[in-house]
């Protein structure tokens, strides 16, 4: 790619990266937060009024999944070119990675996203997290760890004919292309639509409302930016669009040896969110710094980060990588994935409750 094209795209990433950090500074759009609120309503009736984080999570996805699929239907982008979509997968290395990663999360109370949008409004625990998270990915992707993920990925190898789900309803189970888009798209983008507006909760967040229809809007301007902007038909880019764990590790690695290396759309996704939260943090006076309160928070940070790193590697992506942008796109490989981050988080959530009676406070915003 020549350097014209790649400066557009770069500068294309910084802004979908202002736009995400942004929108979920002002939202406080994080997906522990919501299960927090599902697992330990804070009063009674909080189970009959919802959980608005994580109806706000259920939102983007359904906006992420409707916009993405249409894009698709419409040839503008190719999804069988999508990083998430993989024909052959290890479903014991993606689920061991979203377990890790779901722990990770809840140790370190936030997940890579949510601690870029914490870092940008002051608060140094998120730096820490970032950190190790950081390093510890690039240990998995090729340095000491590699031989551990080798290791993993080589249980449970599945080979698949259709690596997502309307090519498995259409050539697999021989279903109409109109009835399989309606079963894999019209159905789940129903139920989540349902389950994010039905009770009040999120009705009543302006903010968390928007900003969730904001961020599914922007997962999907991530899939056509990649397909369109600095294309070079002799270099293609990878589809990809929101994701933080490797892009944050790629981020860390560019700033300490940037000399031969060229710099591509994840990095400037996360420096994009950085100043985006940040100028929000501004706006909303929201900013300030924050530190630990005591060194048993300052490791549970630090280990928290290190599970994502290892986690997020093995699970090809995070809470928003596979949660948000591998799920839009149907493919079966983020299946295990986003339930082992879910099944983590949840399992790590109800152990801190039964030991500490209580359940920890997420990390401010």
């Amino acid at each position: 790619m020549d350097a014209s094209s790649n400066s557009t795209l770069l500068w294309a990433g910084f802004a979908l990266g202002c736009a995400f950090g942004a929108a979920a500074r002002l939202s406080r759009f994080c997906l522990l937060r919501g299960l927090r609120e599902w697992l330990t309503p804070t009063a009674p009736q909080a189970r009959r009024h919802g959980a608005p984080a994580l109806q706000a999570f259920a939102l983007a996805l359904a906006i992420a999944l409707l916009a993405t699929q249409w894009l698709a239907q419409a040839g503008q982008i190719d999804l069988g070119t999508a990083q998430t979509v993989r024909g052959n997968i290890s479903v014991v290395g993606m689920l061991i990675g979203g377990l890790l990663f779901g722990i990770g999360m809840t140790l370190a109370r936030a997940c890579g996203a949510r601690a870029l949008v914490l870092l940008a409004g002051g608060n140094l625990r998120a730096l820490i997290t970032l950190l190790c998270m950081a390093m510890a990915a690039q240990a998995t992707l090729t340095g000491v760890l590699f031989p551990v993920r080798q290791w993993l990925q080589g249980f449970g190898l599945v080979t698949l004919p259709h690596a997502t789900l309307p090519a498995l309803l259409q050539q697999g189970a021989g279903l109409p292309s109109m009835a399989a888009l309606i079963v894999a798209v019209g159905l789940p983008v129903a139920a989540l639509l349902a389950y994010a507006l039905w009770q009040p909760a999120l009705r009543r967040s302006a903010a968390q409302l928007v900003g969730a229809i904001v961020i599914g809007a922007l997962v999907a301007a991530g899939w056509w930016i990649t397909g369109h902007v600095g294309i070079d038909p002799f270099e293609p880019v990878p589809l990809t669009s929101l994701s933080f764990v490797g892009p944050v590790a790629e981020a860390l690695l560019y700033l300490q040896l940037a000399v031969g290396r060229t710099l591509n759309i994840g990095p400037a996704i996360v420096v994009g969110t950085l100043c985006g939260a940040a100028a929000m943090a501004l706006v909303t006076r929201t900013a300030r710094w924050e530190g630990f309160d005591s060194p048993a928070r300052f490791a549970a940070s630090a280990i928290g980060g290190l599970l994502m790193g290892l986690g997020g590697v093995l699970a090809v992506g995070c809470t928003i990588g596979q949660g948000l942008s591998g799920l839009s796109t149907l493919a079966i490989a983020s299946l295990p994935a986003v339930f082992g981050i879910a099944a983590g988080a949840v399992l790590t959530i109800q152990i801190q409750s039964t030991i500490f009676h209580t359940q920890p406070e997420g990390l401010p915003a």
